[in-house]
């Protein structure tokens, strides 16, 4: 039976990697989004808002998915309304499509803030040791991942449909504009610090600083999506997915700083968050883009440097265990350092850095 994809969220990190990476696999691959990309061959866009159930039913009453990868979400002010908004995305989507029937597979991602909380307690209080493992107990705290899962498992039950969960460790990959893009962020940084002889500082905590961590390579968790959607094996469970190397970010931010020709900073103990350094950057950005022709001269377009603080503040280690895909087959490895180097190159030869 032919595999039809339908990439909900096909604008963002992750859906854009994950649509590229099954058209290049030969699937038939809609993308969805409010503004989905049309510059990737064999993706056909759908353009509809996931608030709005009516449009959403008229739009895929006659698409037929077997699989169906759910990669997106919407921040709001507070973890009520991210469980009210982001729960009722999900409910949306799959009641639109529960009347013909066509799925045989529902993948969502989330994040290890299964683990650590939400972005209004997060790596607060108390939490499971790392490091974290799929069988853990969720927090005793509000969590719109705990609402997305939990519209999942309704609908599994209720279609009768093959379901997994994946949740990355921060994502590297390419996508602009996205409200979780570190890379990206850090590599306009590093531009602003070649341009202007700012020292290239790390922003974070002395626990990330010291301690060990992982992250997890956009297209590594494509392939882990296709894998888990595909595979008898993997139906109905929940999947950690990093890239399977730990590093210190002490040791990976000399290895940053040498791609863009930098020193880096001594770390005084303290971190320099990118929201403050940044701040007032705008139009140093402007003049670097326009002096080198790039892509875009507005930096607010390209930078999320409140997600990446939070990330690189966190007051804990943090390494994710991946034992249970590695059991059950999925044995992909990617260097992170080599993650890094494989986006800034393409960031520059598109334009998008110097």
């Amino acid at each position: 039976m032919t595999n039809l994809a339908l990439v909900v969220g096909a604008s963002g990190i992750v859906g854009n990697n994950l649509a590229r990476h099954l058209s290049k696999k030969r699937w038939p691959v809609y993308g969805l989004a409010r503004r989905p990309p049309g510059d990737i061959d064999g993706v056909r866009p759908i353009a509809v808002n996931l608030l709005e159930p009516d449009a959403l039913r008229s739009i895929l009453r006659d698409l037929r998915p077997t699989h169906v990868f759910i990669t997106a979400w919407l921040r709001q002010k507070t973890e009520a309304e991210n469980i009210r908004i982001n729960g009722a995305m999900i409910r949306n989507i799959l009641d639109a499509l529960s009347p013909a029937g066509s799925v045989r597979h529902v993948a969502l991602v989330t994040g290890l803030k299964h683990y650590l909380g939400p972005f209004e307690a997060y790596g607060k209080g108390k939490l499971p040791p790392t490091p974290f493992r799929e069988d853990q107990p969720r927090l005793d705290v509000e969590n719109f991942y705990y609402a997305q899962e939990d519209e999942l498992l309704a609908a599994a039950r209720r279609d009768g449909f093959g379901w997994s969960v994946h949740r990355p460790h921060t994502i590297i990959g390419y996508a602009l504009g996205n409200a979780m893009n570190m890379g990206v962020t850090l590599a306009v940084y590093a531009s602003i610090c070649k341009a202007t002889g700012w020292p290239f500082q790390f922003p974070g905590s002395p626990q990330q600083w010291n301690g060990l961590t992982d992250m997890t390579d956009a297209r590594l968790l494509a392939r882990h999506l296709e894998w888990a959607a595909t595979a008898d094996i993997a139906r109905d469970q929940a999947f950690n997915v990093v890239n399977g190397d730990v590093f210190r970010w002490k040791w990976m931010w000399t290895r940053l700083a040498d791609w863009f020709g930098l020193k880096a900073a001594p770390y005084c103990g303290v971190g320099a968050p990118l929201a403050r350094q940044l701040a007032d950057a705008s139009p140093i950005w402007t003049g670097i883009a326009r002096k080198h022709k790039l892509a875009s001269d507005v930096l607010i377009d390209l930078i999320s440097a409140w997600h990446t603080d939070a990330d690189l503040g966190r007051p804990i280690e943090v390494v994710t265990d991946m034992t249970r895909s590695r059991k059950l087959g999925f044995l992909d490895y990617q260097a992170t350092d080599e993650s890094f180097f494989d986006l800034f190159s393409r960031l520059r030869g598109e334009r998008i850095i110097p």
